[in-house]
């Protein structure tokens, strides 16, 4: 698994983040988190509607490294925000050092910024695009072979612990990995947990509130993964995202 958000690096954040099996050929968006080895994971062929639904909010703007925020006072404002640094791509002229450190300057609450963390951010985002060059069997340095990509989206979430000023959530998302513009596409899916705090009147991913998050999962068994139109979607309690207008 090489998508890994900043936010997770930074708080050495491997939640529970796991992936969970490979298709081949299979058209898609993206996710990204940490993620470690898990059982396979096979679509089945018959659709059944997610039960819960969810239109997440946009950010009211854009800042100035390209990030959505400014997210409503909700518990949806904090899982979109959550999203948003999760949703993430690398390609040609975009490395993981970049997307990497945009997390960490848009949507890291204040008190996990130090010279230090930035260090680990950037290091991070250079190891995660070595990795990447390595699963595609390119040189370390150059571009990326014309259409390949490594692009993350998140498909589902569910809401752990919620309060006026603090939410925590598991995402559950899917990576897409293309080698080349003749190579068919790998997909594999991921779920991290994150913690997110009201700061400054946005949304901020917390290590702190992540951290608690952890001790409140600790000794529970971690939601299942299946992706929307699967009857076990609806079974792990997760709700499917809808593209907001």
């Amino acid at each position: 698994m090489l998508a890994l958000t900043g936010y997770a690096v930074l708080v050495g954040g491997d939640d529970g983040g796991e992936a969970a099996g490979k298709s081949r050929g299979t058209p898609s968006a993206s996710s990204s988190a940490p993620a470690s080895p898990a059982p396979s994971y096979t679509t089945p062929k018959d659709w059944t509607e997610p039960a819960r639904w969810a239109a997440l909010p946009r950010g009211e703007r854009t800042d100035k490294y390209g990030s959505e925020v400014g997210y409503p006072h909700t518990t949806e404002g904090a899982v979109a925000m959550g999203v948003s640094a999760t949703n993430t791509s690398v390609e040609p002229g975009q490395d993981a050092s970049d997307g990497q450190m945009r997390v960490y300057r848009s949507y890291l609450s204040a008190a996990d910024h130090s010279a230090e963390a930035e260090k680990r951010n950037e290091q991070a985002g250079r190891q995660t695009d070595q990795q990447v060059r390595r699963q595609m069997g390119v040189p370390a340095d150059g571009a990326l072979p014309a259409g390949s990509y490594v692009r993350t989206t998140v498909i589902g979430f569910k809401v752990l612990k919620e309060s006026k000023d603090e939410v925590s959530f598991w995402l559950l998302g899917r990576v897409v990995t293309k080698k080349g513009e003749l190579e068919k596409e790998s997909t594999e899916y991921i779920r991290s947990l994150m913690g997110a705090v009201w700061e400054s009147g946005d949304w901020r991913l917390s290590g702190i509130a992540t951290a608690r998050a952890q001790e409140q999962q600790a000794g529970v068994s971690k939601p299942g993964m299946a992706v929307p139109g699967d009857a076990k979607f609806n079974e792990y309690g997760w709700v499917a995202i809808r593209e907001a207008s």
